[in-house]
């Protein structure tokens, strides 16, 4: 890192104050965050990608989640619920396609009628309206919909994250660096970091913040920061439905809850079509939107983790149904009729596909909650699947907390850093 000598002063030559990797929904809410709490803090985000918003934020189902599912008093559960009502106000002041649809949660056979209870429950518990439907009551809300019982969910909505990731951009006042793929990290406890990219720019910050999302983790290691943990890929694939008069709304099976996935479920999008999906299966490479995308490095990198064989021991049966979906559209369709019993293969219409960047231990666990880590000089956000979309904006604050305490601790450039009580 280069050093800029004064007389006996020695300080450093900071292009920015936070350096945030990653131009995603979360990485852009950082930023917005940070220049909102703390007006002059001088951020620069790096994207890899020539615009925002290509990955996880970009393609996804657009649901604002209304936190029914999660545990209470987790992140994900404090922060969906929280961030489900700020979205909402986001896009209304500035004009983003949005819309608080409600959904349905439902039933189709009896043995998920305690997961179904069970998820009344945890909704009151998270402060949530929940609304218990009988199977008579569900076509009220969707005639076309079958099941033994379900419930109604009012504050779930949907919005377009794409246009969200590009107004966080615009009102962060940060400067954004698009085509600025992350190669090199040198870190030098005291004086900060130093981040060369790919076409040799250097760029040197009091403090980085990693939202790199499908690749957290190996920019937590390029840091210096053992993250514990690796991202294994999944790809979730999508079809849209050729006839979207027979969804009116959102409708969601119930899920399992051993897994971090929802099911197959049908959401209408804010320019009406509706999407079907998705699946999960493993991804043979971080950006394997499909089959034939294959990356040796990443896939070799996945085989080795220790926690990837556990999950194929530990879960093989519900991977090989989620294989076969991706396999059959007849599958597929099975797996939809449960819900809408008058779709057809025909009805389904191929859609882009997406991958999660899921947290796995090495024990196998699959990370539940949002996991986010400091190292010095820098802060990891190691685990933001959905609902991280929205639960974008407290995420923000809360790694913009990180960040700027960092700053604080280091007192102004060019002084030597204190230390954090305890």
């Amino acid at each position: 890192m280069e050093e800029v000598r004064t007389g006996l002063v020695r300080s450093t030559a900071y292009d920015c104050d936070v350096l945030v990797i990653g131009g995603g929904i979360v990485g852009l809410s950082t930023a917005y965050a940070i220049t909102r709490a703390a007006p002059g803090t001088r951020v620069t985000v790096l994207e890899k990608e020539p615009g925002p918003a290509r990955h996880q934020t970009g393609r996804n189902s657009g649901v604002i989640h209304s936190g029914v599912y999660y545990r209470p008093g987790s992140l994900k559960a404090r922060y969906a619920v929280r961030g489900a009502a700020e979205m909402v106000k986001f896009c209304a002041e500035y004009g983003i396609a949005h819309a608080v649809t409600g959904k349905l949660i439902v039933a189709t056979d009896r043995a998920e009628l305690p997961r179904l209870h069970a998820l009344v429950q945890r909704g009151r518990e998270n402060g949530i309206p929940v609304r218990e439907l009988s199977g008579a009551q569900i076509q009220e809300y969707e005639p076309e919909v079958r099941g033994l019982a379900a419930i109604h969910v009012g504050t779930t909505g949907i919005c377009d994250y794409g246009a969200v990731a590009r107004q966080l951009a615009r009102a962060s006042g940060a400067e954004i660096r698009y085509g600025a793929e992350v190669h090199r990290v040198d870190r030098r406890p005291g004086l900060g970091v130093a981040v060369r990219t790919r076409t040799g720019d250097v760029l040197r910050a009091r403090a980085l913040v990693n939202c790199g999302g499908l690749h957290c983790d190996e920019i937590a290691r390029l840091t210096g920061d053992d993250p514990g943990m690796r991202i294994v890929p999944f790809r979730g694939e999508y079809y849209e439905l050729a006839r979207p008069e027979l969804v009116r709304g959102l409708v969601y099976p119930v899920p399992d809850p051993a897994f971090p996935f929802l099911g197959v479920h049908l959401t209408r999008g804010i320019d009406g079509g509706v999407h079907v999906g998705p699946n999960a299966v493993p991804a043979l490479a971080r950006e394997g939107y499909g089959w034939g995308v294959v990356r040796p490095r990443e896939l070799g990198g996945t085989l080795a983790w220790p926690g990837s064989w556990h999950i194929a021991r530990r879960h093989w049966r519900y991977g090989a149904g989620e294989l076969r979906r991706s396999l059959s559209r007849s599958a597929f369709t099975a797996a939809v009729r449960r819900l809408l019993p008058a779709v057809t293969e025909d009805d389904l219409v191929a859609a882009p596909a997406g991958v999660r960047a899921q947290a796995v231990l090495a024990d196998g666990t699959l990370v539940d909650d949002f996991l986010i880590k400091e190292g010095a000089h820098a802060v990891h956000v190691l685990n933001a699947p959905s609902p991280a979309a929205t639960a974008s904006l407290p995420i923000g604050r809360e790694v913009a907390r990180r960040a700027l305490a960092m700053l604080a601790d280091q007192g102004p450039p060019g002084r030597p850093a204190t230390r954090r009580p305890g």
